[in-house]
């Protein structure tokens, strides 16, 4: 009796369902998952919030995408936006269409097919992408606050320092950089084993509930998240404080008052997303795993994978000038045609 109930209690394991498994199957590798598939839980389990849901997230999407594409239209048809600025943001906006759309059609797709699977490679491929966006919003926003700064801080040096290769080199840089980094963490995440249980309590395949169902040790995964992925996101982050820091330093000593308003207003917007971006990252992923619970994570990865990229273009162009008469413009031309 003693020994058949050990037995029972190491069917009720979750690694020994993972090893069992393993074991089942030797054509397998060691490292490969016993699970060929997860499931995609959502936001909310209720039909009406579902729908709600659904309805909440389409609007912002495809607001996402017309004002990014505004914006790209905007640059590349008016030659005065052909400068260093706009280059940026128009790469900034390429990265939040691409970011929207990793997540969110593939959630408004299960609902519509009444589906919450996901592959095993397709997860891991969404979270590839996913953090992929997410370090090249992180470099973008840093190379903008330091296009701003030489703008504002060195105004007669600014076309020799910002020169067109300069630029290509910063956003190439970031792409590699970006690529290398997500590679490294989701090689990780391939070498990890998990167990019979696969539903992900999110909308997408985020790397925190994916090291909760792993069976397998995630102290490594965790550690270079801690190390080497704060490094990636908070070096961006310390250049644009210095940025702003030298920018706030250089509008005090602008004499009238209505200038000075103007710039801290505009410098306070980009300021707000900036923090918005950085301090939903910070909360989701560089704390340890056992502080983590579902709803809080769920709630700020919203905040940054699909509410960002929505604000965007109101807030860093649409309250531009120079981009408003080129969208104004743009408008005309196709009307007048």
């Amino acid at each position: 009796m003693r020994a058949a109930e050990s037995g029972l209690e190491l069917l009720d394991c979750p690694c020994f369902v993972c090893l069992l498994a393993q074991a089942s199957s030797p054509m397998r590798g060691a490292n490969q998952s016993s699970v060929s598939e997860f499931l995609l839980l959502g936001l909310s389990r209720q039909p009406q919030q579902q729908q709600l849901l659904f309805v909440l997230f389409l609007s912002m999407y495809l607001a996402t995408i017309l004002g990014n594409l505004l914006i790209l239209l905007a640059i590349s048809v008016d030659s005065r936006l052909h400068i260093p600025m706009y280059f940026f943001l128009s790469n900034l906006s390429f990265v939040d269409i691409c970011f929207s759309s990793t997540t969110v059609p593939k959630m408004l797709t299960n609902h519509l097919l009444g589906t919450q699977t996901i592959s095993f490679s397709g997860c891991l491929t969404q979270m590839y992408f996913v953090f992929m966006f997410v370090d090249m919003d992180n470099f973008l926003l840093a190379v903008m606050a330091y296009d701003r700064f030489v703008a504002i801080c060195h105004p007669l040096h600014y076309s020799t320092k910002m020169t067109h290769q300069l630029c290509a080199l910063l956003v190439a840089g970031s792409w590699v950089i970006a690529n290398l980094n997500v590679l490294l963490h989701t090689l990780l995440m391939a070498q990890l084993s998990f167990c019979g249980y696969n539903a992900i309590p999110h909308f997408f395949c985020d790397v925190t509930p994916l090291l909760k169902l792993s069976c397998s040790d995630t102290h490594l995964n965790e550690v270079m998240i801690l190390t080497e992925g704060s490094l990636i996101m908070i070096t961006p982050f310390i250049c644009i404080l210095a940025s702003y820091i030298h920018i706030t330093c250089a509008i005090l000593r602008v004499p009238s008052t209505k200038g000075r308003w103007k710039a801290f207003s505009t410098c306070g917007s980009h300021l707000a997303v900036v923090s918005l971006f950085y301090g939903t990252i910070i909360a989701v992923y560089f704390n340890p795993l056992s502080s983590h619970s579902s709803e809080k994570d769920t709630t700020a990865t919203v905040m940054y994978t699909v509410v960002t990229p929505m604000l965007n273009p109101f807030i860093y162009s649409l309250r531009n000038r120079d981009l408003k008469g080129a969208l104004q413009k743009m408008m005309r031309r196709k009307s007048c045609s």
